[in-house]
């Protein structure tokens, strides 16, 4: 069988942390009309976050870890 290709797409898109935690960067507001958003929402756009386990085990898979 094969070896599972890594999906670039998404291995750019996501940080792995050393100890294998996914993060990734929230995707609202990141450019688009940013004066209608209070700053409060702005600073939380700027945090990466998990994923949730369900969604990083699937991302292990793709990212090939």
């Amino acid at each position: 069988m094969p070896k599972q290709k890594t999906n670039k797409s998404v291995l750019k898109r996501v940080k792995v942390t050393s100890k294998g935690k996914i993060l990734r960067k929230h995707q609202f507001g990141s450019g688009h009309l940013k004066r209608h958003k209070s700053k409060g929402a702005l600073n939380r756009q700027k945090k990466t976050i998990t994923f949730f386990k369900g969604e990083a085990r699937k991302l292990r898979k793709i990212i090939g870890l």
